[in-house]
């Protein structure tokens, strides 16, 4: 079994970015812009469903978080600039942007006016309520008249 496989001279590990676990990670992993996206996760118990984002390095005004219809759709644009002091040249500069979006589908049993969001500690947490009547009911006996 060899470990590294070699590319002309040099090792694999060299040029991992031709590797296809690589490119099937990068797809999996980046949007259409090549940004990260942010890991979900979706919670449900009996009074609602918890979408969690983790999206850590963000202010909770950077998100923006639409519904449309049955669609819920969470978005942020962030540029960030170096700065430099006088003096200073680059010998590189890299500017920063990062964005994304990610849309659900809610089922119709939530409560769409109801819908809330708060971010803390790198955490998106969206609550989306069920409406009453989606609400399990307790079990209950039926007198025979």
């Amino acid at each position: 079994m060899t470990l590294l496989r070699f590319s002309n001279v040099y090792p694999r590990l060299i040029d991992p970015f031709n590797d296809d676990e690589m490119s099937e990670w990068s797809n999996r992993h980046y949007s259409n812009t090549n940004t990260t996206l942010p890991s979900a996760n979706i919670k449900e118990d009996v009074d609602g469903f918890e979408v969690e984002l983790a999206a850590p390095g963000f202010d909770k005004g950077d998100f923006k978080i639409d519904l449309d219809k049955d669609v819920l759709t969470i978005s942020s644009v962030k540029q960030v600039a170096n700065e430099t002091n006088e003096g200073q040249r680059f010998t590189l500069r890299e500017f920063s942007y990062q964005s994304f979006s990610r849309s659900f589908t809610l089922p119709n049993i939530v409560d769409n006016d109801k819908i809330a969001a708060k971010y803390e500690n790198g955490i998106l947490r969206i609550s989306i309520p069920k409406k009453e009547e989606a609400k399990p009911k307790p079990a209950r006996q039926i007198e025979v008249l």
